[in-house]
């Protein structure tokens, strides 16, 4: 199973793993599945640490290159198609910019998007699991 992992759900992968639910610990540590980060996740945390919401230990720079070595996760391919995508979401979705180009992106790509944002849970057209769950 292919996974695109919520900049939230990738921050708590490497500095609170005690946010994760059985059932999603399950679902990333099966044999078959792939984790996929957005580089949208490194802008959004770039961000939060710029405007003083979030600080790691170390350069970002380093925590994005160990933490994905360590999940063994790839960086999901940004498209011109789930750019325009972003702004043609079916149905009634938020304005964030990055959370409809991380949805965009699950679905050009038939990831399943693991979060726990409950807007983006209750959306209906893409495939999502709950991170808590």
């Amino acid at each position: 199973m292919n996974i695109l992992l919520d900049t939230h759900v990738w921050i708590w992968s490497q500095e609170s793993p005690e946010e994760f639910g059985a059932e999603a610990l399950a679902l990333l540590s099966a044999p078959d599945t792939k984790m996929y980060v957005s580089t949208v996740s490194s802008l959004e945390i770039s961000r939060l640490i710029w405007g003083e919401r979030l600080a790691l230990a170390g350069s970002l720079r380093t925590w994005i290159r160990e933490s994905l070595a360590m999940l063994l996760a790839e960086t999901a391919p940004l498209s011109h198609e789930s750019s325009v995508l972003a702004y043609e979401l079916p149905g009634d979705f938020h304005r964030d910019p990055a959370d409809r180009m991380l949805v965009a992106t699950a679905m050009a790509h038939d990831y399943l998007f693991m979060t726990a944002d409950e807007r983006i849970l209750s959306y209906q057209h893409v495939r999502s699991f709950d991170a808590r769950r």
